[in-house]
């Protein structure tokens, strides 16, 4: 007789079944916990950085790099173009003002100065010959004129003898005419030699003028030429010292291009670097601080130049008391630039949390240090060191600084300490 088989409940296919059902649910129940609003995360604490919110002096200052220069520089570039026949000292000498540096040779301009000096002379020649002959015209001018002057004085002596003798019936009419016709003629031509002579004086007067104005212009420009050649040995136009001399024996140099420069060395400036994002709030008299030999340094913005090349625009500051002892030109100094005065805040350490956050929130810690807690805060200035805490944070607070990158939506962060 056949025996009933009874039935199982609990057969391998069902708990498969069941099983699958229930990872699916358990996957589906991570999967709402890790992405929900109370996603937390085992964090191993000393893997994190945790500092305090403390209280303290805040400045809001940035780091920036300047290079030392020589308060004032002037360079030398060719007045005249030239082959460079000699030099009289090396790049870095220490020069005096109109001490020789280098001596070059323009063979057109030597001849262009022969010849204007020849065209002077040429011209002082002539207004020599020019002036003989006006003496020798004004002699002879005089001469006539005392002759006209003796012709009308004989004249009007002859005219009034006649004149009386005529009035006492003693000579004739003709005769009488005669002298009067002589003595008008005399007149006349007395007047002609005095408005000869005048128009003479102003004429000649006017060309000695001429001739001495062409002659001074000739002169002006036979110093300019004169100059011009002088020029060709370069010289220093102040005290200072020697650097960048670009100048060889027999090399040609154009009219214009750069020699060299002459530092002046009674005092010292840096040229600093800013990036473009703080022009509009850098202007003179702004100060920083530079570390030179272990001792502080005040330095002062003097200039702002605003153009802004490659992100970054330059300033020029100056020592506010003594200059460093040995410092040199093209030394880099590393200075901290204040943009504000100095004053209390609440302060939070600089990390890596900032660059997922953007500074809108943060992981606070709790009191016994077991749990943190994504807060909002907000953040006003800041420096290389500290941020200033506007809101969201209170002196004593800990809070998580080391970068959030690996922390996606998480919430709570749950530290551990890591295995011995």
């Amino acid at each position: 007789m056949d025996r009933v088989i009874e039935k199982k409940f609990w057969n391998k296919k069902k708990i498969w079944t069941i099983a699958g059902i229930a990872g699916l649910g358990l996957l589906a129940f991570a999967s709402f916990y890790l992405t929900s609003g109370n996603a937390k995360l085992n964090v191993e604490s000393d893997r994190i950085t945790i500092s305090e919110i403390k209280e303290g002096p805040f400045q809001e200052f940035i780091p920036v790099n300047g290079v030392v220069m020589p308060l004032s520089t002037i360079y030398l570039d060719a007045m005249e173009g030239g082959r460079v026949e000699e030099k009289f000292v090396e790049d870095g000498a220490m020069m005096k003002k109109d001490q020789p540096i280098l001596r070059l040779s323009n063979t057109d301009l030597e001849l262009q100065l022969a010849n204007q000096e020849t065209q002077v002379f040429n011209v002082l020649t002539q207004m020599q010959i020019s002036k003989n002959n006006a003496e020798q015209n004004s002699i002879n001018r005089q001469n006539q004129d005392a002759e006209v002057d003796n012709a009308l004085k004989e004249a009007e002596r002859l005219y009034n003898v006649n004149k009386k003798l005529y009035d006492k019936k003693a000579i004739g009419l003709q005769e009488y005419q005669s002298s009067k016709n002589l003595y008008d003629y005399q007149q006349r031509r007395k007047k002609l030699t005095e408005d000869i002579m005048k128009t003479d004086a102003v004429s000649m007067k006017q060309q000695v003028n001429q001739m001495g104005e062409s002659y001074d212009q000739m002169k002006r420009t036979l110093a300019l030429m004169r100059k011009k050649v002088g020029d060709l040995i370069v010289r220093a136009p102040v005290d200072g010292q020697l650097t960048s001399l670009d100048a060889e024996i027999g090399q040609n140099k154009n009219k214009g291009e750069r020699l060299g420069q002459i530092d002046v060395t009674n005092g010292f400036k840096v040229r600093v670097d800013i990036d473009e994002h703080y022009l509009s709030r850098v202007f003179t008299d702004l100060k920083g601080e530079a570390v030179v030999a272990g001792k502080n340094y005040t330095l002062t913005i003097r200039k702002v130049y605003t153009q802004v090349t490659g992100g970054r625009f330059q300033v020029d500051m100056m020592f506010a008391d003594s200059v460093p002892a040995g410092i040199r030109r093209g030394q880099t100094l590393q200075i901290r630039l204040a943009l504000s005065d100095e004053r209390k805040a609440i302060l939070l350490a600089k990390g890596g949390f900032y660059q997922q956050t953007g500074g809108n929130w943060i992981f606070k810690v709790n009191d016994n240090g077991t749990v943190a807690y994504k807060i909002d805060i907000q953040l006003g200035s800041q420096n290389p060191d500290y941020y200033e805490v506007m809101q969201g944070l209170k002196v004593g607070d800990k809070v998580i600084t080391s970068s959030y990158e690996n922390y996606g939506n998480i919430q709570e962060l749950v530290l551990k300490k890591g295995n011995p």
